[in-house]
């Protein structure tokens, strides 16, 4: 069993992300009087501190150690959710989302466990940590807008309660953040190669998922209810893949080969979503979709942290993390044109297109990786 008290972190962490702040701050958005551009702000000001505090969040942890990060993290999250309790008007909920730049659970979990795991076996272990982000989906879903100061509590003593053996930060440089630093990162070889696969695999599926709570209502006629239902499914899937899946493949092919499966699936999933008329056909497409989701996400991280140097994961942890918030940010825009001027099935094509070009690109380019299975 790897670091319990690291995935019982994480698993309070994306509860409460996943779910407090999309559901909880939407209630109250709308209790204030908030109008849809208004809010449509308040999740830009949150999609572009989190792209920030991302890399900085891995920085920190390199310089400092994981402990320090995750104490960071929950500390943010602790903040977060007292604000939120006296968020009474608008400018208090917009306040609200300032300590979120350094809310990073995830990346500080998965940075404690490629400091703890040899490079062959860290696929398996990044894919179990994933298992906590499904359990905080289906939790989060009977949860609902539970009580933010009783989460506040929790993620308190979560901070108190994480001890951990990982070594305390030994990267070089003094600066939070360096440009510099990122462009040497990106250097090394490899690293560019598959983080553009990472950035632009995904991100047809993430303006989808962006614009889901309107597809979810004015395409598939879904209620509030139904829609928590179909976020549960989903949970129950990440949870089979992360922790069933993801480890075996990884034992048995290399991660190229496992790169080339997610992004060969994606464009498949994209075909599904294309041709998709209703719920259920939805449902049938969210297998290969969150199969190819994990294992992108898992093997790409892996493959990344490798890369770089041991003293530098956190900060390329930090990089792959500011991933999601970069979507979040500019999504809701590009999400938004798609949806109006071409309907559901825009990002269907789209992401068949794109994932075709990276699968073509990957048989093609000789990547320079260290090749390993898990043991």
């Amino acid at each position: 069993v790897i670091l319990s008290t690291q995935i019982l972190t994480c698993l309070f962490t994306n509860i409460v992300c996943f779910f407090l702040i999309h559901l909880l701050v939407l209630y109250l958005a709308k209790s204030l009087g908030l109008d849809s551009v208004g809010f449509g702000y308040l999740q830009t000001i949150f999609g572009v501190l989190q792209l920030v505090g991302g890399y900085i969040f891995g920085r920190f942890a390199d310089q400092f150690g994981a402990r320090a990060a995750l104490i960071l993290s929950c500390a943010s999250g602790s903040i977060f959710f007292l604000l939120i309790s006296f968020a009474t008007n608008i400018p208090l909920l917009f306040l609200s989302r300032l300590p979120s730049v350094f809310m990073h659970g995830m990346p500080g979990a998965q940075k404690v466990i490629t400091d703890m795991t040899p490079p062959s076996q860290r696929a398996g272990a990044l894919g179990k940590l994933g298992l906590c982000f499904g359990v905080g989906i289906i939790a989060g879903s009977a949860m609902g807008g539970s009580q933010s100061l009783l989460l506040s509590t929790l993620n308190c003593i979560n901070r108190v309660l994480t001890p951990m053996s990982s070594s305390a930060g030994t990267s070089q440089s003094g600066s939070l953040f360096s440009i510099r630093e990122i462009v040497r990162l990106m250097k090394f070889p490899g690293v560019m190669e598959v983080f553009i696969v990472k950035v632009f695999a995904g991100l047809p599926i993430g303006l989808f998922m962006i614009m889901f709570s309107i597809i979810s209502m004015d395409f598939f006629g879904l209620e509030a209810v139904e829609s928590g239902y179909l976020m549960s499914y989903f949970g129950v899937l990440q949870m089979v893949v992360q922790g069933l899946v993801v480890g075996k493949l990884a034992s048995h092919c290399t991660e190229m080969t496992l790169l080339r499966l997610s992004v060969f699936v994606f464009a498949g999933v994209g075909l599904g979503m294309a041709l998709m008329r209703t719920v259920w056909h939805y449902c049938i497409i969210a297998v290969p979709l969150v199969f190819a989701f994990s294992m992108l996400a898992t093997i790409t991280d892996s493959i990344l942290t490798k890369a770089v140097p041991s003293s530098d994961t956190g900060a390329m942890l930090g990089i792959c993390a500011s991933v999601q918030p970069l979507t979040r940010t500019v999504g809701p825009t590009i999400g938004g044109v798609l949806y109006k001027q071409f309907g559901v099935s825009s990002f269907g094509y789209l992401q068949l297109m794109v994932n075709l070009g990276l699968f073509v690109y990957l048989l093609k380019s000789k990547i320079p990786l260290g090749e390993m299975k898990s043991q």
